[in-house]
């Protein structure tokens, strides 16, 4: 952390009241704002975002994300690799969320050729989508504690993504960048058993899961926390283009799974339950969160029963060498774990994309902080922060 000293009158210019701060003292006594840089941290911590605050003793009167430390241009690079070497560039944005990465980009191309993927792919697919949710959604809900101080429940949280992981692992070959979606299907179809196994992953981590919420959510000093810090108004919800989980602990009540379906969702819709929380605070985020685990999960046991009952198939059509795509543009959007992922597509007949442009949720998110910060104290700031559930390289891309 760095920081530097701003002298003004007062801080009310930067759109705090200075008498709130000293409990009615005069308020045209001169005083001295900090700025304060939180970060930009190593990139071995989970990413690097600076935040340049404007303090007023211990409270944010102002707030500016300095963003693109981790930015390496892939947009770019879309333009110069042909539409099966993209699939790897998009799967990295958001670390956390690579099968969802990919396939917003095969649905986009898929859309753009008229490809018909055959049903056991598209069930696959639904089905890898959930367990990569679930391994994404594990993750914050270790290591939003451990932002807290709590360091315990990271070790419950990686216990069961370390169950999720193995049959991810078996299936794709990959334990982070699964690299499984192909433009027209799938790599390859399952391992001999894998429904079973993932079938009692499923199981295993349902079973452990009030662990975590028992854990974290009965602890009177987490609540202390994050109930009532940090509200989210639906206003700037809408404002700012804030989506997922986020978006439905502040009572907005959005999800293309079930609001636009794709993949196998429009048949999941008894399933799909829609996770919303009136309240919009941390605590909320949290638990939305959390809930949406148990969702996934419950859709991943409908896609297991669904593939068990299918008769064996096809996982991809077979495509020509050389991948060209017609020209004309379309635009294909997913519900990925972190909220609202758009991946607008233009081609001018070529192996290569004229354009990609990816709209990724955890930019849209961080946008939000400038006006949800002011008038809020620092620790209240990294209980905020943490709850926003980013990745970094989603933000920069």
């Amino acid at each position: 952390m760095s920081t530097e000293r701003v002298v003004g009158v007062g801080a009310g210019a930067a759109g705090f009241d200075p008498a709130y701060e000293r409990g009615g003292a005069g308020s045209d006594l001169p005083t001295t704002d900090m700025v304060l840089n939180i970060g930009p941290q190593h990139p071995a911590t989970h990413g690097v975002l600076r935040l340049r605050l404007t303090l007023d003793g211990e409270r944010i009167v102002g707030c500016e994300p300095i963003i693109g430390y981790m930015h390496r241009g892939a947009e770019k690079l879309f333009e110069v690799r042909d539409y099966r070497q993209i699939i790897v560039l998009a799967n990295r944005h958001d670390w956390l969320s690579a099968f969802a990465n990919e396939l917003g980009v095969v649905l986009a191309v898929e859309r753009m050729m008229g490809l018909e993927v055959p049903v056991r792919a598209v069930w696959l697919r639904t089905l890898l989508a959930e367990l990569n949710r679930v391994l994404n959604h594990l993750m914050f809900l270790g290591s939003y504690p451990l932002e807290l101080g709590a360091i315990t429940p990271v070790f419950y949280a990686f216990r069961e993504r370390e169950t999720i992981q193995a049959v991810m692992e078996e299936l794709s070959g990959g334990r982070m960048h699964y690299m499984f979606n192909r433009v027209g299907g799938l790599k390859e179809d399952l391992p001999y058993g894998w429904l079973g196994r993932a079938a009692a992953a499923s199981a295993a981590v349902r079973k452990r899961l009030p662990d975590i919420e028992d854990l974290i959510l009965g602890n009177e000093i987490f609540r202390a926390r994050t109930v009532g810090v940090g509200k989210l108004a639906p206003e700037l919800i809408a404002q700012y283009g804030v989506s997922g989980p986020i978006a439905r602990a502040s009572g907005v009540d959005a999800d293309l799974r079930r609001d636009e379906p794709y993949l196998a969702y429009g048949d999941l819709q008894e399933v799909l339950r829609v996770v919303t929380r009136p309240e919009g605070d941390c605590f909320a985020r949290f638990s939305v969160l959390l809930e949406q685990v148990k969702v996934s999960l419950d859709l991943v046991d409908a896609c297991l029963d669904k593939l068990s009952a299918l008769p064996a198939g096809p996982v991809n059509v077979r495509l020509p060498k050389i991948l060209k795509v017609p020209e004309g543009q379309t635009y294909a959007w997913t519900e990925s774990p972190l909220g609202i992922n758009g991946y607008y597509l233009v081609s001018r007949g070529d192996k290569t994309p004229w354009r990609l442009k990816l709209r990724s949720a955890s930019f849209n998110n961080i946008s939000a902080l400038p006006a949800l910060l002011p008038g809020t104290m620092i620790p209240d700031m990294i209980a905020i922060l943490g709850s926003m559930f980013f990745v970094v390289g989603d933000i920069d891309k």
